[in-house]
């Protein structure tokens, strides 16, 4: 089950297979079949609906009340009202919201691109985790902006991306050697790496729609190329598991 329409699957796929695979070796290895899960920045639910449709109770964290407000009525469509608990705040208040030592594992998924502190923010989520704690961690790929850029004829702009020069409002975006040595400044180890969006956001979206079995032979494409280190640097987004050390 993807946790979202098929054709937004190609966005989440991979993401959700790596996560959800991830929280059942967590909860055989605990004897614990429920997880404590914290969602920061998962706003409307894109993730935290299916993870708590998994059985796991999810605390989700966001700035935004419209935000909130569309996760609480997601949640009671999927019947998993009690088991979500949202939170307004970011995560300079988290230490506030969620108690230390207290969760299975965190989802950090667009968050790092828009905090002040990466490495600071990324070291308060570390700090809520119970000892082998996962991390699961989405972030925008510079390379993968770059490729784009040139794609659609912005050629000054995928040079200035290329340089790591962007407008001051501009989301932050990342390289896989910088999203390392984050996790490892936040007392992480690195389970795996995969490329989110390899190919989805450069087929024509008309391609996908018309042609029969196309979505699915993407996806499959999509999931098979993620784990090959050849096309992170193309990818839109890297997706980092990473796990806190026992004791």
């Amino acid at each position: 089950m993807y946790p979202t329409r098929p054709r937004s699957a190609l966005r989440t796929a991979v993401v959700w297979e790596v996560l959800r695979a991830a929280l059942d070796r967590q909860a055989a290895a605990l004897g614990r079949p429920v997880l404590d899960v914290l969602d920061t920045g998962g706003g409307t639910g894109n993730f935290a609906v299916p993870v708590a449709s998994l059985g796991h109770r999810v605390t989700v964290v966001d700035p935004s009340p419209d935000a909130l407000f569309a996760l609480e009525r997601r949640a009671a469509e999927a019947g998993v009202t009690g088991q979500i608990r949202a939170i307004q705040g970011d995560t300079d208040t988290l230490a506030q919201q969620v108690a230390p030592g207290s969760v299975d594992a965190v989802l950090c998924h667009g968050v790092l691109e828009v905090v002040d502190n990466p490495a600071e923010s990324l070291r308060d989520l570390t700090a809520v985790l119970r000892p082998g704690g996962l991390v699961s961690l989405l972030a925008a790929n510079r390379n993968g902006a770059v490729l784009a850029r040139a794609l659609s004829g912005h050629f000054a702009e995928a040079k200035a991306a290329l340089a790591g020069v962007e407008k001051s409002d501009a989301p932050r975006r990342f390289t896989g050697a910088e999203l390392r040595a984050l996790a490892d400044g936040a007392g992480l180890s690195v389970l795996s790496v995969h490329g989110v969006r390899i190919f989805a956001d450069l087929v024509p979206g008309v391609l996908v729609d018309t042609e029969p079995g196309a979505l699915d032979a993407l996806l499959a494409l999509e999931q098979a190329a993620s784990e090959d280190p050849s096309f992170h640097a193309v990818a839109t987004q890297l997706h980092v598991l990473a796990e806190l050390a026992q004791g």
